[in-house]
C-alpha cells in the first residue's frame, strides 16, 4: 500500500477546504457545533432566546428563583391596597436577593398605630397560594415556613425610616446584601423595621402589575365579590325591563364609583392638597354626582351606579340623593349585601368592593386614591393583555362594545372625578406602564396618563 497517497475522500476534502469561502463555512459550523453543546450545559439552555430581564437583571419569564434561600418580612399594615403594594416591594426585594418570600403576615383591621390591636391574618387567607406560584414562576416565588431547614441560619436586616433613610440609602443597602456572600450564605434573611410599606421603590411599574396579576382571591371571597356583581347587574335587569321594555334578564351595564368623602379623607385630601399647593384632590358629593352624570353613555339608558364607600366612614347620609335622572345610585345597605360585607373584617371588606369596582363597565375614582389607582393600573393592564389598546396609545381609541359604551372611547374605560374632561365629565384615565416606579400610585398625582 501506498501510505504517501492519501485516499481519495482526504483528497476530495483537501480540494474542498482549499476554497476559501468553504473554509469559513466549515469553521463557522464548527463553532455553532462547540455554542450548542456550551449552551446545553447552562441554565438557560431551556430557552435562551425567551429568556427576558427587567430593570434588575432578573429573568421575567421562565427565570429561576432560589427555592432554597429565603426571605422574611415583618407584619404589613394600613389599608388593602396599601399592603398589596408593601407585599409586592417584598417580593421584589427577595426577586433582587433571589431569595423565596416566606408567606407574609397581613392585617385585617385598620389600625396601624396600636401595633398589638393588628387583627393579623396570613396572605394565604385573602390570596391563593399554589395560583400565586403558578402564575409568577419564574418571576417571584412565595414558601413557608416549613421549608426553611435551619431558622436559627440567618442574617437579621434592619430597615431604616424616616427622613434621614432616602431612597439612594435604602437601594445602597439591598445592593450591598445582595453583593455580600457573607449575608448570600446564610439560608434566611429577616427584615426588620417599622412600617414596611414606607418602603422606598426601586422597580417599574411593570413588576407591580405583574406581581397584582398573580394575587387571586381566595374562593370564599371571590364568591362573595361575584354574589354583590350578580345583584347589581340583577336590580340593573329589573330597571331596564320597567323602563324601556327590554327583555328579561337582558345584561345591563354598571358604573362603579369609588367615592372618596368619608371624614377622614378629607382631613387628609385638604392637608395634601395644602401642602402640595394642588387644588384637584378633594371632590364634593355634589361635584362627583354631577361628573360622573356627564360620562357618554350614562344617559342613554337606565344605568346602575355602584357607590364603593366606607359606610361607617360616612358624616354625610344622603349619597343615594340628587344623582341625575336614568341613574340609579345603589350602596350596600340599598343593594341588599350589607350581610355579605358585615361578618368580615375591614380588609376582607375592602377585597370584595375592589374586585367589584374592577370587574364595572366603567370605573370612577379618585386620582390621589391609592384603591383607585391599583383599580385603574389592573384595568390598564387588561386593556393591553386583550389587545383592545397598545402601550402608550391614546385613550381615545374606538373598540367594539355590545353594551353600547363605545361611543369613540375605549371598553372598560376608566375616569378620574377629581380631575376635569371634556364636556363637564370626569378625566379618562390609564396607568401609564412604562412609568419606572409606583410612586404616582403610592402617593396620588394629577398626572393620569390620558
Amino acid at each position: 500500500m501506498n501510505l504517501s497517497k492519501p485516499p481519495k475522500h482526504i483528497k476530495f476534502l483537501d480540494s474542498y477546504l482549499n476554497s476559501r469561502v468553504c473554509r469559513c463555512l466549515f469553521l463557522i459550523s464548527i463553532a455553532l457545533i462547540f455554542r450548542a453543546a456550551f449552551l446545553l450545559t447552562t441554565p438557560l439552555a431551556f430557552n435562551p432566546f425567551d429568556y427576558l430581564v427587567n430593570a434588575s437583571g432578573k429573568g421575567i419569564d421562565g427565570g429561576v428563583v432560589r427555592k432554597d434561600k429565603f426571605l422574611e418580612v415583618p407584619q404589613i399594615a394600613w389599608g388593602l391596597n396599601n399592603q398589596k403594594i408593601a407585599v409586592a416591594r417584598a417580593f421584589l426585594t427577595a426577586r433582587m436577593l433571589n431569595r423565596t418570600l416566606l408567606l407574609p403576615s397581613l392585617s385585617a383591621s385598620l389600625y396601624y398605630k396600636e401595633v398589638d390591636l393588628l387583627q393579623s391574618v396570613t396572605f394565604d387567607k385573602i390570596f391563593q397560594f399554589d395560583r400565586f406560584n403558578s402564575l409568577c414562576n419564574g418571576f417571584v416565588q412565595l414558601g413557608r415556613l416549613s421549608d426553611v431547614s435551619n431558622t436559627t441560619d440567618l442574617f437579621e436586616l434592619n430597615k431604616g425610616s424616616g427622613r434621614k433613610w432616602t431612597v439612594e440609602r435604602d437601594l445602597d443597602q439591598l445592593r450591598k446584601v445582595e453583593q455580600d456572600s457573607s449575608i448570600d450564605g446564610h439560608e434566611l434573611v429577616r427584615i426588620f423595621g417599622k412600617n414596611p410599606f414606607l418602603w422606598h421603590d426601586h422597580w417599574p411599574v411593570r413588576d407591580y402589575a405583574k406581581i397584582f396579576e398573580c394575587l387571586v382571591l381566595v374562593d370564599e371571597i371571590a364568591e362573595e365579590a361575584e354574589r354583590v356583581v350578580s345583584k347589581i347587574r340583577e336590580i340593573g335587569s329589573q330597571v331596564m325591563e320597567s323602563k324601556t321594555g327590554s327583555m328579561p334578564g337582558a345584561q345591563p351595564y354598571y358604573v362603579a364609583v369609588h367615592m372618596r368623602i368619608e371624614k377622614d379623607w378629607m382631613i387628609h385630601c385638604k392637608k395634601l392638597q395644602q401642602r402640595n399647593n394642588v387644588q384637584q384632590i378633594c371632590s364634593s358629593k355634589e361635584e362627583i354626582m354631577e361628573r360622573v352624570g356627564h360620562i357618554v353613555g350614562t344617559n342613554q339608558q337606565p344605568t346602575v351606579v355602584y357607590l364603593a364607600v366606607a359606610d361607617d366612614l360616612l358624616e354625610d347620609g344622603s349619597v343615594l340623593s340628587g344623582w341625575k335622572e336614568g341613574i340609579l345610585p345603589l350602596e350596600k345597605k340599598k343593594l341588599g349585601v350589607w350581610d355579605i360585607y358585615k361578618k368580615y373584617p375591614y380588609l376582607i371588606q375592602s377585597a370584595i368592593d375592589y374586585e367589584v369596582c374592577l370587574r364595572a363597565d366603567v370605573f370612577v375614582g379618585n386620582s390621589y386614591s391609592t384603591f383607585s389607582s391599583l383599580i385603574v393600573l389592573e384595568r390598564s393592564q387588561k386593556l393591553l393583555r386583550t389587545g383592545a389598546v397598545t402601550e402608550g396609545s391614546s385613550c381615545d381609541i374606538t373598540t367594539t362594545d355590545s353594551n353600547g359604551l363605545g361611543t369613540g372611547g375605549i371598553r372598560w374605560p376608566s375616569y378620574a372625578y377629581n380631575i376635569p374632561g371634556e364636556s363637564g365629565g370626569p378625566k379618562k384615565w390609564m396607568t401609564n406602564m412604562s412609568d419606572t416606579s409606583l410612586q404616582a400610585i403610592s402617593y396620588g398625582s394629577n398626572d393620569i396618563s390620558c
